[in-house]
Parts: C-alpha cells; sequence; structure tokens
C-alpha cells in the first residue's frame, strides 16, 4: 500500500504562485512515477505532470507547459509541483497519484493510487 498526502492548495490571485507538495509513505518502492492530475466539475480527470522516481525524467501538459514544474525530493519521498503564472482557469482540485511505470504518464487509469485532492482556486 502506498498513502499520499497533498497540501499547498488555497486561493491565489491571476498571475500568482503555489506549490504543491505531496508526500509519499508506504511501499513507494514500487511505484515507477508519480503524477499530478486536477478536475473540475462534471469534467475528466486531466493529466498536468510527472516525474519518474529513479531518473527524475519530468512530462508536463501543454497547457501548464513554462508555468508548472515538477521535482522531486527522493529523500522526503515528496513530489511537488511549482505553479506560476497562474489563471483562473487553472481552478481545479488537484490530486497526486503513483504509478507502477512511467509508460503511460498521461492516463489516470494506470495510477494505482491517489491521495485525497487540495483545492486550488485563482481568482481574476
Amino acid at each position: 500500500q502506498v498513502q499520499l498526502v497533498e497540501s499547498g492548495g488555497g486561493l491565489v490571485q491571476a498571475g500568482g504562485s503555489l506549490r504543491l507538495s505531496c508526500a509519499a509513505s508506504g511501499r513507494t518502492f514500487r511505484n515507477a512515477a508519480m503524477g499530478w492530475f486536477r478536475q473540475v466539475p462534471e469534467k475528466e480527470r486531466e493529466f498536468v505532470a510527472a516525474i519518474t522516481w529513479n531518473s527524475g525524467v519530468t512530462y508536463t501538459a501543454d497547457p501548464v507547459k513554462g508555468r508548472f514544474t515538477i521535482s522531486r525530493d527522493n529523500a522526503k519521498n515528496t513530489v511537488y509541483l511549482q505553479m506560476n503564472s497562474l489563471k483562473p482557469e487553472d481552478t481545479a482540485v488537484y490530486y497526486c497519484a503513483a504509478a507502477p511505470s512511467s509508460y503511460y504518464y498521461s492516463d489516470p487509469r494506470k495510477y494505482d493510487y491517489w491521495g485525497q485532492g487540495t483545492q486550488v482556486t485563482v481568482s481574476s
């Protein structure tokens, strides 16, 4: 089992920044990749970014490329999502997830474990 706990969400004005954290515990060595997804009501969960635990290879979705950066601290078993130049359309619940493989990094169905989510609200 893997437990994921997100933190760092909140309310910010457009153009501002937030940093999300995802602390992983349990059998984390089984998980090859960590991802961030977001979801708004009545829409499917959307891929934001992913990173591999061992090599630190990153993947970023086009809508956030150049504004969001994913990183990890292996010693702390923590993954971060630095979000800059935030826009109102970034408003969503952000979820951290763990997957056994990074091959399908953007497919939420390939992730086995999920955090509880953290709300990010960007005001205009």
